[in-house]
């Protein structure tokens, strides 16, 4: 299995730049508010509590076979960021491939715009394009559509596997080739 590490992913409308300390601020803002917990519990962490995570995040998890990759959403036409996505990319289980868990959040005065669909879309796709990367796995609440939607177009399926009272979807990887469309050989 081989390490994985955050680069730029650029979509239609998005860049996906992975995690700095420095976008604590800004990030501070856009998930200001407590709605966006929600699901998830908890509340808005300050720009010194986000500074702190992103230090932790940052700095890469202690187990060498696991990846933590953070990115920040950057809306280029209003040149701000909207929100984060991740991939926590660990071993699978069996075998020698690993599976990446994802997860996406974006603030609330961006949703409904298909940021977060457009943004986790991305991630996914560029997940598939790693080595050794298998499967991609999500999970959402039940009652979440607008997660579920996110998570269909990022093309997950839900696996009817429950988990703390969060429904698994899954996506898995088919094997790479070549000459497969959208993959160089190397």
């Amino acid at each position: 299995m081989s390490i994985v590490r955050a680069g730029i992913i650029r979509t239609a409308r998005l860049e996906l730049l992975p995690l700095l300390v420095e976008h604590a601020e800004e990030m501070a803002a856009v998930l200001a508010d407590p709605a966006l917990h929600g699901y998830i519990g908890g509340t808005p962490d300050t720009p010194r509590e986000l500074r702190s995570r992103y230090r932790r995040l940052t700095a890469g998890s202690l187990d060498p076979a696991v990846s933590w990759l953070n990115w920040v959403i950057r809306l280029r036409d209003e040149d701000r960021l909207t929100g984060t996505v991740q991939a926590t990319v660990g071993p699978a289980g069996s075998g020698p491939g690993s599976v990446a868990e994802v997860a996406w959040v974006v603030g609330t005065p961006w949703q409904g715009r298909g940021i977060a669909s457009e943004a986790a879309r991305g991630l996914v796709d560029w997940l598939a394009e790693q080595k050794g990367v298998e499967g991609v796995v999500a999970h959402i609440h039940p009652e979440h559509r607008a997660s579920a939607a996110v998570a269909t177009v990022a093309g997950l399926t839900p696996t009817g596997d429950v988990r703390d009272g969060e429904v698994r979807w899954r996506r898995v990887i088919g094997p790479r080739s070549a000459d497969a469309p959208g993959r160089s050989g190397s």
